[in-house]
């Protein structure tokens, strides 16, 4: 049945929208959306569904707000199941009670999905409780977006300055000298603790603590800019002690995850995690091969090899959807000893019912063919299900040590350009302070992509990180060295030694403050 759906999306931390709101989108015809401080939404909606931009940003309009109301009537009357996402909370200065009014006035059937509204998000983020027992037991919700102009405020200042709540200003920076000197006049201590909040919830959250008497000057020197909430009141002094979103190592730092989109997900939520910003940028896409006929078949007769060498997670999985779809499982493993490259390669063959026989302790095949050769290779048979294009290290090792060798590419890695303009546009506006690279393979096709003078450009400004030493050899082959290297080769080792990097440029920061 046609329907408007009025959903909130939330301030911009894409785990901020209700569950609700996130199966809608998955299931609507039409999207209808504003300016969004996380379009990551977007990336659940169907692939057939229409997606729409409406939004506004620093005044410009796409569409004035009659021809969005007609908008969503037209869609619906069509039969249409439409969603309206709006950031924040549609009813809390959305202008969802007037979409809402004009579907009425068509008879059209609506609903609103309330989202997390940023007046409440961004000060938490920031340390700051609305309320708190010894501050203030009441809040207000006030638009910063008036006229100064205007003979008469909507406002009453006098009602505002008296009283103990703690306000909250939308949309307050460009207005903030009238608002902070109405509060004054109007009776508001000068001393009065007041905070800036910007792109509250995001990886690029700022916070600028002042009193009311100081806080435009100081914003103004510190170039604030929308969208910026504004908190006035006691609560404010809270906010070095109980601030524990700002304190993470990561925050503000660009990160480019250039592993393919299926597997990005960990090293994008480890990031995130320390509130990194991630540019996805898949370089590599992996697919099967359009022939399974070898795989089927070598998966029919896994019982005339002694090893089979697991040389990657993809190489785990496509060999397993064939194998499912031939009607087996891992029972078809009986009798044969496995290997994996590394502990990921291991999981995803535990998931799956299978415990590796050996996992060497560095993670690249020089190491799977020393263990290999340690347990006796020598007349056994082996199989590799690996990509079509890979190193031949380890077949040709294995081989040289007397064992028969079969090479199965189970998948391939095609490369990927899109996306490219923007982290070239990144790159140029010093968005980018680290880029990752998982494979020899994520290296060429980044390079196959951006431009690697662009890349020495602003190379004092980038770290480049490689997931391990074969994959640093083909960053060198490009004219360019590795900053940063994992002891072990595996992403959660990665991640951490950009942790250790941060942390070690904030050290040297406040050591440099200090002298």
């Amino acid at each position: 049945m046609p329907k408007v759906y009025l959903l909130g999306a939330g301030p911009g931390d894409p785990e901020l929208i209700t569950l609700k709101a996130k199966r809608l989108l998955e299931t609507a015809d039409t999207v209808v959306y504003d300016y969004l401080a996380n379009p990551r939404f977007l990336d659940w909606c169907r692939p057939d569904a229409e997606i729409l931009y409406v939004g506004k940003k620093g005044g410009d309009h796409t569409l004035p707000q009659d021809q969005i109301n007609d908008l969503l009537v037209e869609r619906a009357k069509a039969g249409k199941v439409v969603a309206r996402l709006k950031g924040g909370d549609p009813y809390v200065f959305g202008r969802g009670a007037e979409e809402a009014e004009e579907l009425l006035e068509h008879g059209i059937d609506f609903e609103v999905v309330p989202g997390v509204t940023s007046a409440v998000a961004a000060p938490a983020y920031a340390g700051i409780p609305l309320t708190h027992r010894r501050f203030a037991s009441s809040v207000s919700f006030i638009t910063g977006h008036e006229d100064p102009t205007k003979a008469e405020s909507a406002h009453d200042w006098e009602a505002l300055a008296r009283g103990t709540s703690t306000l909250v200003f939308f949309m307050g920076v460009k207005n903030l000298p009238d608002i902070a000197a109405n509060l004054i006049k109007a009776g508001r201590p000068g001393t009065t603790p007041a905070a800036l909040v910007r792109w509250g919830t995001t990886c690029r959250q700022q916070s600028l603590i002042s009193t009311l008497e100081n806080i435009a000057r100081e914003a103004k020197e510190r170039g604030f800019k929308p969208p910026s909430l504004l908190v006035v009141g006691e609560v404010v002094s809270l906010h070095d002690k109980l601030n524990w979103f700002e304190v993470r190592p990561l925050l503000g730092r660009g990160v480019v995850v250039t592993r393919s989109r299926e597997q990005a997900s960990e090293v994008v939520a480890n990031l995130e995690s320390q509130g990194a910003c991630c540019h996805e940028f898949p370089t590599i896409a992996v697919e099967p091969m359009e022939d399974a006929a070898p795989i089927k078949d070598a998966a029919s007769r896994l019982n005339q090899y002694d090893w089979v060498v697991f040389t990657s997670v993809n190489g785990v999985r496509t060999f397993w959807d064939v194998l499912e779809d031939h009607g087996l499982d891992a029972r078809a493993f009986a009798g044969v000893r496995v290997a994996a490259i590394g502990p990921a390669t291991a999981q995803g063959l535990a998931s799956r019912g299978i415990k590796a026989d050996f996992v060497p302790e560095k993670y690249i095949a020089e190491d799977i063919v020393q263990g290999l050769l340690a347990r006796d290779i020598a007349g056994k048979r082996v199989l590799i299900p690996r990509a079509q294009e890979a190193r031949e290290v380890l077949p040709e090792e294995l081989q040289r040590a007397g064992a028969q060798v079969d090479v199965l590419p189970v998948y391939r890695t095609l490369p990927v350009t899109k996306g490219a303009e923007d982290i070239a546009a990144a790159l140029e506006s010093g968005e980018i302070h680290y880029i990752t690279f998982t494979s020899s393979s994520t290296v060429t096709n980044f390079f196959a992509a951006i431009d690697a003078q662009l890349l020495q450009k602003h190379r004092s400004a980038v770290q480049l990180v490689c997931i391990g030493p074969v994959t640093e050899r083909t960053l060198q082959s490009h004219g360019f060295q590795g900053d940063i290297q994992p002891e072990d080769y595996t992403i959660p080792a990665m991640v951490a030694a950009i942790l250790n990097h941060a942390h070690a440029q904030k050290d040297q920061g406040r050591e440099a403050v200090a002298s």
